[in-house]
């Protein structure tokens, strides 16, 4: 479950509980261009938004249970640009009347220190990966539709090679907890997207 883009990642306060809603799928490349050219109809009247992010996954592991898991990412198009630090909770997906799964959601903006201070922290770097695509708005709806590439030397985003034959979609809201009537805009947004793309709840417990 990607982070969007750090140009369009808001900032979060810790006196809100904000919560994502989510909706993933996938475009193979050759139908890009008409998944692109259907989401410039539907959505707001503005031009995509370009990206091209950097981002490390960090863990830090406890004596037992699941480590806890932070993500840090950064614009390669805007290397001045803060970097973002983002903490996604475990996804609420039993609620079989909400259409999106459902997950506590911080983002802050950092410094570019901040892989330094995270492993200073204790936490490791797992893996990281380049993210490349558009983002596109309807409403309070985002709409990512991105590229994922391995990176195959540690910091080194010369040398990436893409991990499928397809990009990744996603469908997202940020909302304050309890607003689950936003999942009913965006199961209705992602029927217009049929048959370029599935959108769906996805429980990434189920894809370990």
């Amino acid at each position: 479950m990607e982070a969007p883009p750090v140009t369009v990642m808001p900032v979060t306060g810790g006196a809100i509980n904000m919560m994502e809603y989510l909706l993933q799928g996938s475009v193979l490349d050759q139908s890009l261009e008409s998944l692109l050219h259907r989401l410039r109809g539907l959505c707001d009247d503005m031009e995509p938004e370009s990206f091209a992010d950097h981002e490390l996954v960090y863990l830090l592991r406890g004596q037992q249970g699941n480590p806890f898991i932070l993500r840090a990412r950064r614009s390669l198009l805007k290397p001045t640009s803060p970097w973002h630090l983002r903490y996604l909770g475990q996804p609420e997906v039993g609620d079989k009347s909400r259409h999106a799964l459902v997950r506590n959601c911080v983002d802050v903006a950092a410094s570019h220190s901040l892989p330094d201070f995270l492993n200073e922290m204790g936490f490791r770097m797992d893996h990281e990966f380049a993210a490349k695509g558009h983002l596109f708005r309807k409403g309070q709806m985002k709409i990512v539709v991105s590229k994922l590439s391995r990176v195959h030397v540690p910091g080194n985003l010369e040398n990436t090679e893409p991990l499928s034959l397809s990009y990744l979609v996603e469908l997202s809201v940020l909302a304050p907890a309890g607003q689950d009537t936003v999942s009913e805009d965006m199961k209705s947004f992602a029927e217009q997207l049929k048959p370029l793309v599935h959108l769906e709840k996805i429980d990434p417990k189920r894809l370990m």
